[in-house]
């Protein structure tokens, strides 16, 4: 009796993580295309505003923020379902954006001016760094499951 109760709450035990497996690998695949379609807009955006002159630091912060009010929605509905309230979720949303600024920020002021890379390749390269980071924020601080709560 109890080896079969030890191999029945093994099954559970496995079938709850393969259930949070399959989740957390659809909440990514959405996450994924929302920030591609709205990555690469916003990045051609920006090539085009820097090209005609303007800076990259600001042009960077200006669309940030823009990209940062779209994305708000997208994920709270679409990639994460979340139900929880929007004020406390949209205060959560800010923090983890403040920081992925600081570090999309930190890394063209290190990369570009300090070491000279061009600004277009390590903007590119900024948008996956902070893109990783965001999802992860997102996921387990942002739009936590209300059960972790």
């Amino acid at each position: 009796m109890a080896a079969a109760a030890s191999v029945l709450r093994l099954q559970a035990v496995n079938e709850f993580r393969w259930a949070a497996i399959r989740t957390s690998a659809g909440q990514l695949l959405r996450y994924g295309l929302l920030g591609l379609a709205t990555n690469i807009a916003g990045f051609l955006v920006y090539l085009l505003v820097t090209h005609l002159g303007a800076p990259p630091a600001a042009t960077m912060s200006f669309f940030y923020v823009i990209g940062a009010i779209l994305g708000f929605w997208g994920n709270k509905r679409l990639t994460f379902a979340h139900q929880g309230g929007v004020l406390a979720s949209g205060m959560r949303y800010v923090l983890a954006h403040a920081v992925g600024y600081c570090l999309n920020l930190s890394l063209l002021l290190v990369f570009v001016g300090k070491l000279g890379y061009p600004h277009q390749w390590v903007q590119g390269a900024a948008i996956l760094i902070v893109a990783g980071y965001l999802f992860l924020a997102f996921k387990f601080f942002v739009f936590k499951n209300p059960e972790r709560e």
